[in-house]
């Protein structure tokens, strides 16, 4: 499934997406930026409630498809921009990780791991 239509689907807000139509090969949804490093794989769409820099270091890093920024929590300006920067896909959802997860679910995207 490509990024934008879960955009789509899920009313996600768009902070930084240089690139909505790549395709998201799964998901992982941690807040421990050591374990998404050892875990997350390239293509995959990581939920986090963290939004500082760090998030845009691992998504490129890692190759992801992109973040969710869950819980409505905003990331902060200079993320915004070092994601823009960086190429990475940065999103926003009002939804609780939990629920997040059970959407992206339904919706196809598997490999979601709760840590």
């Amino acid at each position: 499934m490509k990024l934008a239509d879960l955009v789509r689907e899920l009313e996600l807000e768009v902070l930084a997406g240089p690139d909505l139509e790549r395709e998201v090969t799964g998901g992982y949804a941690s807040d421990l930026l050591s374990l998404v490093m050892a875990r997350a794989k390239a293509g995959q769409l990581w939920i986090t409630l963290q939004g500082h820099q760090n998030i845009v270091a691992v998504a490129v890093l890692l190759e992801l498809a992109g973040v969710i920024v869950a819980g409505g929590i905003e990331p902060d300006q200079e993320t915004r921009k070092k994601a823009e920067e960086e190429g990475i896909n940065l999103l926003a959802s009002s939804l609780p990780v939990f629920e997040l997860a059970g959407r992206l679910y339904q919706l196809g995207v598997r490999g979601i791991d709760h840590a």
